[in-house]
């Protein structure tokens, strides 16, 4: 039998012969595609900084405080006593009618100070917390059905005539009704850039029924008692909406609110309001100076990206699309592109509509239109700045570590693509089984969506297990032990032992392969080396070959190797010179 180092010996001689001849080559053409890697993740860094610059310089920590104050005084009861009449207390018409007379006209108007001393208002302009300045007037809508939109059984049509459907556009009632004489008795249509609202019953549009109310409180709650005394809320209303904008110029800070208040066909109310501190009004301060210098800096660096996008796509042709990293790269242009588009559509739009939005004060001025364009932009650069981080495993992929990483997950790929097959059959017939047993009674299951939300809080376990047990005392507790034997204690093991089993198949096939080529932190140690010497301050040391220093820490590896295979050979002839003499002994 041929022992382990006679086997290793050619293998290690042409490893050896070869190093002088090949093995530099190798490592000029490696240290210049590491060089390359190096000077494009700088820039990229660069890049990275002037995106987060302007990413943090859209929001402040005053627009969450501003949200919460509003919130606060306008959907929370002041007081125990106040409790019945606040906005997420609201269950029918009447407590919205109590609302709107009360705790609404309250937040709107701050006609005196904290100790009843009234205060003199410029121009009859109210000041929400003495700071918000109330822009304008509120605006109160409503969406109604026609009457006969669905359709009775014949067994009850003798004791049933009106039949109100859910919310659906095309069964909005536009037609007059009541009074007849002013525009909250009139259908009013809206311009069709306006947003949509996707309530907790329906997508709502944005025209209908709608009236301002007047500068002073007290002409405010009597135009309420009036609509309220002839019926403004009929049976056919399906929401209505309460919509008002301030200003802070303390902060320079918008605040768009709208609280919607949903009367669904089963009867009662559902609330939810969206509250939105945006800043529409751009370049004040030094700082948003800078900021605008930042977004010409952006606008240069995907001028820049595209360029060099087109001459890869024009050079490799199909081959550039099949990198995933390359499409990474477009989605980051697409994305960009479409975010410079917008931002320059809504400077322009804001500096158009705002003396228009401003000119009168006793109409509501729409800021809502321009808040949802502002947080679906903010979204949008959110969005880019998650991709943007993320392209940073492109230029640290050269690391053993990541490298690991990336094998790992490419050589699982099939194994987890099977495994996602078999847990998502059963995850989703556990939701299936949840929606039909619990949805009717309990919250978190009343869509086939909550079902599957819900069943995720249950892997986490974020789950109060008594509401499903109260629903179905047989169903319940079998759902549940089941679900988190064969999904936590089975399926989740499963990938966690996929995973782990296929780690450790990578790493120790890294661990035989010597690592014999330039490490990209060695070059930036040299190029930070370098720098410092120029700035003069560290002294220059003698120059060495990258390549020099692989094939010194090749060697002194293959030194360990070549060390660890004699001791290895040495201790089989020991054992095998007892085994002789133990032989002759008994022969």
């Amino acid at each position: 039998m041929e022992p382990p180092a006679a086997r290793q010996r050619p293998a290690v001689d042409q490893r050896l012969s070869g190093s002088s001849a090949v093995k530099p080559r190798v490592s000029c053409s490696r240290e210049l595609e590491l060089k390359t890697t190096l000077r494009e993740l700088v820039i990229y860094i660069v890049f990275l900084t002037d995106l987060c610059i302007l990413t943090f310089g859209m929001v402040s920590t005053d627009m969450y405080y501003l949200n919460k104050v509003m919130s606060h005084l306008f959907l929370e009861p002041s007081s125990a006593e106040d409790n019945r009449s606040g906005f997420g207390s609201i269950g029918s018409r009447a407590d919205f009618w109590r609302f709107a007379e009360g705790p609404l006209l309250d937040g709107l108007y701050w006609d005196k100070w904290y100790n009843n001393l009234t205060l003199t208002l410029q121009n009859n302009n109210s000041h929400i917390y003495y700071e918000n300045l109330l822009l304008g007037v509120a605006q109160i809508r409503q969406l109604k059905v026609r009457n006969n939109t669905c359709s009775i059984y014949p067994y009850f049509r003798t004791f049933l005539e009106d039949c109100y459907s859910e919310y659906r556009y095309r069964a909005e009632d536009r037609s007059d009704f009541g009074l007849r004489n002013e525009s909250e008795w009139k259908y009013t249509s809206a311009s069709s850039l306006s947003p949509w609202y996707w309530g907790s019953m329906g997508l709502y549009s944005s025209g209908g029924y709608m009236f301002t109310l007047p500068k002073s409180k007290q002409e405010s709650r009597e135009k309420l008692v009036f609509l309220r005394q002839n019926s403004w809320l009929a049976r056919g209303t399906r929401a209505v909406f309460i919509d008002f904008s301030t200003y802070n110029a303390n902060i320079n800070l918008f605040c768009i609110i709208k609280l919607v208040v949903e009367f669904p066909a089963t009867g009662g109310a559902l609330t939810s309001s969206h509250i939105y501190s945006v800043k529409l009004l751009r370049y004040i301060t030094y700082y948003d100076y800078f900021l605008a210098s930042c977004e010409v800096t952006f606008c240069l660096f995907i001028i820049t990206f595209i360029i060099q996008e087109a001459i890869k796509i024009v050079k490799l042709k199909k081959e550039y699309f099949r990198s995933a990293w390359n499409w990474m790269d477009l989605l980051l242009l697409v994305v960009s592109i479409l975010a410079i588009a917008f931002n320059i559509y809504r400077t322009v739009k804001v500096s158009l509509l705002m003396e228009e939005l401003l000119s009168d004060a006793y109409v509501y001025p729409d800021f809502y239109f321009l808040a949802f364009w502002q947080v679906l932009y903010n979204n949008m650069i959110a969005v880019n700045i998650f991709f943007a981080w993320i392209k940073i495993f492109k230029y640290v992929s050269f690391n053993k570590t990541m490298t690991q990483l990336c094998s790992t997950l490419s050589r699982c790929a099939k194994d987890i693509i099977g495994f996602a097959i078999m847990f998502f059959i059963i995850f989703f017939a556990y939701a299936q089984l949840g929606y039909l047993v619990f949805g009717s009674q309990v919250e978190e299951f009343s869509t086939f969506q909550n079902c599957i939300f819900t069943q995720f809080r249950i892997v986490l376990g974020d789950f109060n297990f008594e509401t499903i047990e109260a629903a179905n005392r047989i169903l319940g507790p079998i759902y549940f032990i089941t679900f988190v034997f064969f999904v936590f204690f089975v399926l989740l093991n499963m990938f966690l032992a996929i995973i782990n089993d296929t780690y450790s198949e990578v790493k120790a096939d890294f661990e035989v392969i010597p690592s014999q080529e330039l490490q990209i932190r060695d070059l930036f140690r040299q190029s930070c080396n370098k720098a410092l010497v120029k700035l003069k301050l560290k002294k220059p040391e003698m120059d060495t070959n990258p390549a020099d220093e692989s094939l010194e820490r090749y060697t002194a590896e293959l030194g360990k190797e070549l060390n660890n295979t004699n001791a290895k050979v040495r201790r089989i002839m020991k054992s095998m010179q007892q085994l002789k003499d133990t032989s002759g002994k008994t022969a």
